[in-house]
């Protein structure tokens, strides 16, 4: 859901500030399990689309490190393998920190940063991460219905779309009760807008919360993003009723990084994971290690991945690409939300993807963290 890629996405507010003094500064002491000898790079989010800048970097000895970075205020940040084979979210606090982690697992109770505002995080990712499956596996379910031709009326169709309505009904006001009691500002705004709700229906929610912290700029600016995106757009992406499990993967043909137009035809004979992503959406980047994995498994057994980015600046996509070693085909219009890919694919979230079989039939949708390796174990020789 576009909403949820929001919710990453507006927590990332401009909290760099350096400064002559140590105000602000944090150092955070990590060790990681199964970290061989490589680097780890500590980065800030930003809310715009400038990419994440890397503050300090460290070379992991014996599983440790440590890197420091100065904050003007409580923000939002990343540490990010070389390797890309993972990333970790953390809120900064100032003076000493502390990580624990796995470099191999994805899941988030495998790591721990210090301090209350980090554990109130966690506790939210896990409850945000659980409930989203169950609405994800509800909506495959729908979806699937539709696909078989069962009718909208149909006894279990309903239920099932009574339990969808529910779940997204309980989750939005989780992350609401959530926002209006976490005593960490970053954390507070990170729930509001996790609510899978209109855009425009974070406005209240976001008003309140810089009323609770009048003084964190972060939130300030988050409620004027909320604004201007609400506001509507000249230009409307194309509408479609999305695609489904055994439908032809519709063309796709947009230029690639070097400006050469490539169609995803060309891969036809491979299976294709097509990955739909921008540089600029939080959820699509932390997923990026999870995609690269799968494709290095599996890529010597006809498999491969095309990448369609939502970007509109070509510098940033570029340079997404290059960090998160992403290496295989790009393509791009750089139209943003207004991308052909919307209208022909019918998604309004990010990161969203389809499998498609080497006869260019769609064989999986919304593969994320282990169900992508899952799926391609299933279905590769």
């Amino acid at each position: 859901m576009k909403n949820l890629l929001t919710a990453v996405v507006v927590t990332a507010i401009l909290f760099s500030c350096k400064t002559g003094n140590d105000k602000g500064k944090f150092t955070l002491t990590g060790e990681l399990k199964s970290a061989t000898g490589q680097k780890i790079f500590l980065e800030e989010l930003y809310f715009s689309d400038k990419q994440p800048e890397v503050l300090d970097t460290a070379e992991i000895k014996d599983g440790k490190f440590t890197v420091s970075a100065i904050a003007a205020e409580e923000g939002l940040y990343r540490l990010r393998l070389e390797d890309a084979s993972n990333a970790f979210l953390f809120i900064s606090e100032a003076g000493n920190m502390q990580f624990t982690g796995d470099a191999v697992s994805q899941d988030a109770t495998s790591r721990t940063f210090s301090g209350a505002a980090n554990s109130s995080l966690k506790k939210l990712l896990l409850y945000t991460d659980s409930m989203g499956l169950l609405i994800s596996n509800k909506n495959r379910l729908l979806s699937e219905f539709l696909k078989a031709g069962v009718n909208e009326t149909d006894s279990t169709f309903s239920a099932i779309s009574a339990e969808y309505n529910t779940l997204t009904g309980l989750f939005s006001n989780y992350c609401f009760a959530y926002a209006d009691t976490a005593k960490s500002p970053v954390v507070s705004l990170f729930a509001a807008t996790m609510a899978p709700v209109e855009l425009s229906k974070f406005d209240a929610p976001l008003t309140k919360l810089t009323k609770r912290f009048p003084d964190h700029k972060g939130i300030q600016t988050a409620l004027a993003y909320i604004k201007s995106q609400s506001t509507p757009q000249p230009q409307t992406p194309p509408q479609s009723k999305g695609v489904s499990i055994g439908d032809m993967a519709p063309e796709l043909t947009m230029n690639d990084v070097d400006d050469k137009p490539f169609s995803l035809s060309q891969l036809k004979g491979k299976y294709v994971l097509v990955d739909f992503w921008a540089s600029w959406c939080a959820p699509c980047r932390d997923e990026n290690p999870n995609v690269v994995a799968a494709y290095n498994q599996f890529k010597d057994k006809n498999f491969t991945v095309l990448g369609v980015s939502l970007d509109k600046n070509k510098t940033a996509w570029v340079n997404a690409i290059k960090e998160d070693k992403l290496n295989w085909q790009h393509i791009s219009d750089l139209k943003y939300w207004s991308s052909a890919a919307v209208g022909l694919y019918g998604f309004d979230g990010i990161p969203y993807n389809v499998l498609v079989d080497p006869q260019g039939k769609i064989i999986a949708i919304g593969l994320r963290e282990s169900a992508l390796q899952k799926k391609l174990a299933e279905v590769l020789p």
